[in-house]
């Protein structure tokens, strides 16, 4: 809210008690007339104090119900022929003229079940509360309008700030943006499970749904509601009768239906409204039921989409899934970066799991040791902490790869110190173009190569893995990680004892 607050009631603060509860004999519900065009007028007077024109939609709620519960809803929520793509028209962000922010304001006075803030900036707001109190926000003192207001029959109260100001429900978190990784995951995730659906909810309680494939996810993604809150579903639909036999026996679902044409919508109920609901969609193809308790039944991952150049300027909060979570702990990550976490699990196809801060992170073996790695077991433990690098953060995959020999020093600049040397060391493996030979005296001890160019078969030359040879090194590629070994002939009777050239 701007610096200058008042509340602006039909209440007089002399009819109040000692509590501030009001005693007077004042209706709590608009009068449809004098009253309310009064409290218009007043509205009207302070964007004229203000310079305001235009006032922007904030936050907007469209519920089934009253959302004070005095009065019943009326059809169109008070929302008709104010917006021309009504309802999804009416959006957080939508800018509005002063003539159509009235009507909205006359729409929350009445109870409509219709909400929203209503702001310019930080020049102007307006709310909307309990038993019409309203709530003016203006930059300037606005005296004139007071005079105003006073005149109208209406008080005007100073206040600190508006019960209604907009606050988070988690200060912390980090709300997910709809941008290019979001969109790429959900191509991705479209190819995974085929299909998915995605939740479009463009004003609190009320929402549309889409069926997703590869192929349509352009076309509606240029057809959501600016700064719509989006969920990607898996498939919730099953044959009806499935879904009804779903149903709790108490509490609060939503229960989302395709009818004939593939149209899905979605109705919140409870137990009580369970018959009338699944009588009414008697002729759906299909059905599916979402608890709405916290915690339970959450989509795969959610987002809200930003403004046109990018910028999140939506204030409200999707509930965070895990995939929601690891998303925001992936954006503190980068390339390079040096993590500490603790081996989780050792795979049988031989990669190790690492948990750093609460995200599953991986290590492929050979990235645990610049040495030879027969299992990852010679390695780490389940249980030990580590400290690795970061190789990668995929966003779209949601997978992060480590490195455990990127934080230890490489031995292979010093291996090629050893080029000429002759060592001797057993036969670890024969392959079709060789054998290899183990060249340091340690059981992960490094491997060259003596290509089978060296061995004289007309002669019955045979190796054996086990064997002990001499070999000389002959060459060392570092950066393809290769050791090349030239067999040295053992000494026979004839040269034994004479000296070497």
């Amino acid at each position: 809210m701007p610096p200058f607050v008042y509340r602006i009631t039909k209440y007089n603060p002399a009819h109040r008690d000692e509590r501030g509860h009001y005693t007077g004999a004042e209706d709590t519900v608009s009068d449809h007339g004098p009253v309310e065009e009064a409290y218009l007028a007043a509205v009207t007077s302070f964007t004229e104090a203000a310079g305001v024109d235009h006032l922007e939609i904030r936050e907007p709620q469209i519920v089934g119900f009253a959302r004070f519960g005095l009065q019943p809803p009326v059809d169109g929520y008070g929302l008709a022929d104010l917006f021309p793509a009504e309802p999804a028209g009416f959006h957080d962000g939508a800018l509005v003229p002063i003539a159509v922010g009235l009507e909205l304001v006359r729409a929350m006075l009445r109870d409509n079940g219709t909400w929203c803030r209503l702001e310019s900036g930080e020049a102007f707001a307006v709310h909307v509360g309990w038993d019409q109190y309203l709530y003016i926000g203006s930059n300037k003192p606005c005296e004139t309008a007071l005079a105003r207001t006073r005149a109208l029959g209406l008080f005007p109260e100073r206040l600190d700030a508006s019960p209604y100001d907009f606050a988070p429900d988690d200060a912390a978190y980090v709300q997910r943006p709809a941008d290019a990784d979001f969109w790429a995951r959900l191509h991705w995730t479209a190819g995974v499970h085929r299909a998915v659906f995605l939740e479009e909810v463009f004003a609190g309680n009320a929402s549309r749904w889409h069926r997703l494939t590869r192929d349509n996810i352009e076309t509606v993604r240029s057809h959501l509601a600016p700064r719509a809150r989006l969920a990607v579903w898996p498939d919730l639909l099953t044959d009806v009768d499935k879904a009804v036999a779903a149903l709790p026996d108490e509490g609060l679902v939503r229960i989302v239906w395709e009818d004939e044409d593939e149209q899905i919508t979605s109705t919140v109920v409870d137990e009580t409204q369970f018959e009338a609901v699944t009588s009414q969609h008697g002729g759906a193809r299909a059905a599916g039921v979402v608890s709405m308790y916290a915690g339970e039944d959450l989509p795969l991952f959610t987002a809200v989409l930003p403004d046109s150049d990018g910028v999140l300027r939506a204030r409200w909060q999707t509930e965070p899934t895990p995939s929601d979570r690891d998303w925001a702990f992936l954006k503190t990550l980068r390339r390079g970066q040096v993590v500490t976490g603790t081996v989780t699990t050792i795979a049988s196809f031989g990669v190790t799991f690492v948990d750093i801060g609460g995200f599953t992170a991986m290590i492929n073996i050979p990235e645990l040791s610049w040495r030879p790695v027969d299992h990852p077991s010679d390695v780490v433990s389940v249980g030990q902490e580590v400290t690795a690098e970061v190789l990668d953060v995929d966003m779209i995959r949601e997978r992060v790869p480590l490195s455990l020999r990127a934080v230890k020093e490489d031995p292979w600049p010093q291996v090629a110190q050893r080029i000429g040397q002759v060592v001797s060391g057993p036969v670890t493996a024969i392959v079709p173009f060789g054998f290899f030979v183990r060249i340091e005296d340690r059981k992960d001890g490094f491997q060259g190569l003596v290509h089978t160019s060296e061995l004289d078969e007309s002669s019955g030359d045979v190796v054996m893995v086990g064997d002990v040879l001499t070999v000389k090194i002959i060459d060392v590629d570092v950066t393809r990680r290769r050791i090349a070994l030239s067999r040295v002939p053992a000494p026979t009777a004839a040269t034994e004892g004479q000296p070497c050239d």
